[in-house]
């Protein structure tokens, strides 16, 4: 129910939901509230086998500026006082959402509108595909509040840009054009600001008319597989056979290429 959220907006069109974090006037700084909003929509897109493409983008001016480093921010009073209450706190917030991205087997595209900085850039890269505006910013400030890129960063970003890039980037806190991060493989492509939300739709729209059944299988066994040797990935691949080649679309995607028309997947 879109009524029962505080800090994000959920809209759902044509096999695409859209999550906007929405605190704009903190440029969409990540709160507990925000970030079982944020699971909780995933959780519905999850479900519903009508959605296809999910986009996460930022309200106003910024995508995501990290977490709340407000003068009178507190953990949650569950927390509070305990000697563990940071880990606990990151543990059972940001930590799980990192973790059901990187699970998830829809395609996630991030319409990075603004600055993606520190646990920002890291939801950003926590997504499978990145298209940012011109005007954006991503980096990793941590260590500028003598804080650590403890959201997932230090894992995740060695990944994408390598750790070399990513060891200069997080201990000189360093903040990135979009061109620049495009350079280091932060985002896949940088267009206008008034064209960012057209061209996401337009990625999305594409994945949406995919085969849902083999799209989601693929992108699963890509992420499982960079964590395989090739005989494990290759009996991971002919396990998911058993799946993909029996599905009604691929029918339909051999009858449509020899009737030299587009596909129309329907997921079954």
């Amino acid at each position: 129910n879109a009524m029962a959220y505080t800090q994000i907006l959920f809209a759902k069109e044509k096999h695409i939901a859209t999550i906007t974090l929405n605190r704009p006037e903190k440029m969409n700084a990540y709160s507990e509230t925000m970030v079982h909003e944020i699971l909780a929509a995933l959780a519905l897109t999850r479900d519903d086998d009508d959605v296809r493409a999910i986009i996460i983008t930022g309200a106003g001016r910024g995508f995501c500026s990290g977490g709340e480093v407000s003068a009178d921010y507190q953990y949650p009073e569950r927390y509070r006082g305990h000697r563990l209450e940071s880990m606990l706190e990151m543990r059972e917030n940001f930590h799980q959402l990192v973790r059901f991205l990187w699970r998830f087997d829809k395609p996630v595209l991030a319409a990075v509108n603004g600055p993606a900085v520190a646990g920002g850039l890291t939801l950003a890269l926590s997504c499978d595909f990145r298209l940012a505006a011109q005007s954006a910013k991503l980096g990793d400030t941590s260590l500028r509040v003598a804080l650590m890129p403890d959201e997932g960063g230090a894992w995740i970003f060695p990944r994408i840009m390598g750790l070399p890039n990513a060891l200069k980037m997080s201990l000189f806190s360093e903040v990135y054009s979009a061109s620049k991060a495009k350079e280091l493989g932060l985002v896949h492509e940088v267009t206008p600001d008034d064209n960012l939300m057209p061209l996401v739709r337009e990625w999305a729209e594409k994945l949406a008319a995919g085969p849902p059944i083999s799209m989601r299988i693929t992108k699963r066994m890509m992420y499982k597989q960079t964590q395989m040797d090739l005989d494990n990935a290759l009996e991971d691949a002919a396990l998911g056979t058993l799946v993909t080649n029996y599905c009604d679309d691929v029918r339909e995607g051999v009858r449509a290429f020899h009737e030299k028309r587009p596909p129309v997947f329907k997921g079954r």
